[in-house]
């Protein structure tokens, strides 16, 4: 199995003594896992952080078997923001969120221009919107709509709806459901809708399968107080 396709690295270990075995986010094969040989030399170790956009040429001898990368990097985008601890957070959730929930070898065209989209989003002033109104697309793309538009009819104290969604009880701003987004936006408001997506996320997906919630994620919330 050959083939060749951008991507943007999800997920990296090491692996024997200088390779490193990686999770790639495919336009064209959904996330993949492969080897890369050398992934510890310093020539490659240096790009291979992750949300960098790479080339990579894929080998294998079957489908079933490990495959085996030669990567190049097209565009650096995690080093832009190491100065910078709400993006660099951002992107490690981002990434550690769809390398877990992506199937494997199962394309998703609409997720990933939807992560690009946001990556080339992320120097814009409303950058955390963009962020939580990704998370709630990718929801969706996963399976469950919320249906927040049910809501819209709900009283609003502060800007804040308290809703029900299959027995729990969310508290949710206002322009998650309207979609009118102010030019100005309260950490307070943005935090809990951070909390809000979060919440779907855990209850619709990681805690039926008994899957770790990222860290990153949790993390993020916290700049927003």
């Amino acid at each position: 199995m050959n083939w060749e396709d951008e991507c943007y690295l999800l997920s990296k270990r090491k692996f024997r003594e200088n390779a490193n075995i990686i999770n790639v986010f495919s336009q064209s094969k959904g996330k993949v896992s492969g080897v890369v040989y050398g992934g510890n030399s310093r020539k490659i170790r240096n790009y291979l952080q992750l949300s960098n956009k790479l080339f990579i040429i894929h080998n294998s001898k079957s489908e079933n078997k490990l495959g085996y990368f030669k990567t190049e990097l097209l565009k650096p985008i995690s080093p832009l923001y190491f100065n910078d601890k709400e993006r660099t957070t951002a992107l490690l959730s981002l990434c550690s969120i769809l390398n877990v929930l992506l199937p494997e070898a199962q394309p998703n065209e609409k997720i990933y221009k939807s992560f690009e989209n946001f990556i080339n989003s992320i120097d814009l002033k409303n950058w955390i919107i963009l962020y939580i109104f990704f998370e709630l697309n990718l929801i969706k793309d996963l399976g469950y709509d919320p249906n927040l538009n049910k809501f819209k009819d709900e009283i609003k104290v502060n800007q804040i709806k308290k809703i029900k969604i299959d027995d729990f009880i969310y508290e949710i701003p206002e322009f998650l459901i309207s979609h009118n987004v102010a030019e100005e936006v309260s950490n307070v408001l943005i935090k809990k809708s951070l909390y809000f997506t979060r919440n779907i996320i855990q209850n619709k997906f990681f805690i039926p399968n008994n899957l770790k919630f990222p860290r990153s994620r949790i993390l993020l919330e916290n700049y927003f107080i």
